[in-house]
């Protein structure tokens, strides 16, 4: 398919210079796309989440410009509280402050609720809900000292809508709809910002796969899948980018949102307007 980008000109407005962002489940898609977007607005960035050491060591290696610019990575499990507390520590103990969060990191599984394995219940509102509250417990007393900061929360359109078959998964980001609204109203008077962005289909490797594998299973064309399949609430039938968000979020991220904040805000292509 064809694919659009963000405008170039972003890449000469280095309008987080000198901040620094952690950025969750950022070794791929559409965290990795923020992590690029941050970057190039002159950001440093910690990147977080899986995948082989050495294609992370190529990324992180990739996201220093050398124009003041700089990348480390954390290994850290967004299910294990103590992880993420050390992730934080560790990035103000390297870059001197914090003043980004991007809480991104997610999974998915797909089942009847009366089916659902407990265990993936439990897995799912672990890393897609309760990682941003101990990620945002542990960075709001820095941003408080440094007296600025922006939290922005990935949801979904299904932080906004319901879908069979993903009852953690629309849980969790209702959750973080909820959690994006406390913080705000927290931090409303603190020069502190917290929004969630809610995404439709967002192209990245992940859905091509999937768009491959639906074709192959049910015989039909890649086209019809994506039209008629993945695309079948959004009525702009195509994907949104990984730049596009990641555009979107370096906005949010910078001083020109000062007066955003508490709002769910989609990049549906029209889905949550039905």
């Amino acid at each position: 398919m064809n694919v659009e980008f963000a405008n170039p000109a972003m890449e000469s407005a280095r309008i987080l210079e000198s901040r620094v962002a952690i950025v969750t489940g950022s070794t791929s898609g559409i965290g990795l796309g923020i992590a690029r977007a941050f970057t190039v607005a002159g950001a440093s960035v910690v990147l977080n989440g899986f995948g082989k050491p050495e294609e992370i060591n190529d990324t992180v290696a990739s996201l220093a410009d050398g124009r003041g610019t700089r990348a480390i990575y954390s290994a850290a499990d967004m299910s294990k509280p103590d992880e993420i507390a050390e992730m934080v520590r560790t990035t103000i103990e390297t870059f001197g402050r914090l003043d980004i969060l991007v809480n991104n990191a997610g999974i998915q599984h797909v089942s009847p609720v009366d089916q659902f394995p407990v265990e993936k219940w439990d897995a799912v509102i672990a890393i897609n809900l309760s990682s941003a509250f101990h990620t945002i417990r542990a960075a709001l007393p820095e941003m408080r000292r440094s007296g600025r900061g922006r939290i922005i929360n990935i949801a979904s359109a299904h932080a906004l809508v319901g879908s069979p078959f993903k009852a953690a998964y629309v849980a969790a980001k209702h959750g973080i709809v909820g959690l994006t609204k406390v913080v705000a109203l927290e931090t409303a008077q603190e020069k502190i910002t917290c929004n969630a962005i809610c995404p439709g289909y967002v192209w990245t490797p992940l859905v091509e796969a999937q768009i491959e594998g639906q074709a192959k299973a049910h015989g039909i064309p890649r086209e019809e899948v994506i039209r008629d399949v993945l695309l079948a609430q959004q009525p702009n039938k195509r994907f949104a980018t990984v730049d596009e968000i990641g555009a979107f979020a370096t906005f949010l991220a910078s001083d020109a949102a000062a007066s955003i904040t508490g709002a769910a805000l989609p990049v549906d292509g029209g889905w949550t307007a039905h």
